[in-house]
């Protein structure tokens, strides 16, 4: 936990900057019966019931002290999805950055072993090389500021039926643009004294100053 909180406090650094990266899914659902858009005088209405079109997949990378943020949809969150994400971050987002500290949680794919078992081993190394993983402690995945982004996205743009996955890409490829027009950054302010004060019963008695 301080390992991640302290790299939270560090100054915006464009050679090593601090990455949080997560994922999630969202049910792509049609409707049964045509919607009824809103008139003078009566709201939009839409019929509970839904016909199912599958899941789809959502990897979220931010750059909260930047207020820079890309989402990648993808039918799925395997071992050469994650690789192809990391090689994505140092390639195509941080070319030019000495070292990429990436802040994830402890799903099982976030490991340089997905790099190794998706690319030979040249390139593997090429891109273990510039990256520096930091893991938050299990059952504390609220420490990733990617969990910030991801709830932004679900409220303003996931909360409502996505019949396809081309309909999905569109719609979050417009809330991101839209985002990092604004440079919309993530004020995080939980530090370490908080942590050792408000959570001291996680630390030996002795050890809490």
């Amino acid at each position: 936990m301080e390992d991640v909180l302290e790299l939270y406090g560090e100054p915006h650094d464009a050679a090593r900057p601090v990455v949080c990266f997560d994922e999630c899914s969202k049910e792509l659902h049609g409707h049964v019966a045509d919607p009824i858009p809103a008139a003078p005088g009566h709201p939009a209405k839409e019929d509970y019931e839904y016909s199912r079109h599958g899941t789809a997949n959502l990897f979220v990378i931010v750059e909260p002290l930047a207020g820079t943020r890309r989402v990648t949809v993808t039918d799925r969150r395997t071992i050469p999805d994650f690789a192809a994400q990391m090689k994505y971050l140092c390639d195509e987002l941080y070319p030019a950055a000495t070292v990429i500290r990436l802040v994830l949680d402890n799903l099982n794919t976030h490991t340089l072993g997905s790099l190794f078992a998706t690319y030979p081993p040249e390139e593997a190394w090429r891109l273990a090389r510039r990256l520096e993983f930091h893991y938050t402690p299990k059952h504390a995945s609220w420490l990733n500021m990617a969990e910030c982004e991801l709830s932004v996205l679900s409220r303003q743009c996931l909360n409502r039926r996505v019949t396809s996955r081309e309909r999905l890409s569109a719609e979050v490829a417009a809330w991101v643009t839209e985002r990092n027009q604004a440079q919309a950054k993530i004020v995080w302010t939980f530090r370490v004294a908080d942590a050792r004060r408000k959570l001291d019963f996680l630390y030996p008695k002795e050890l809490v100053r």
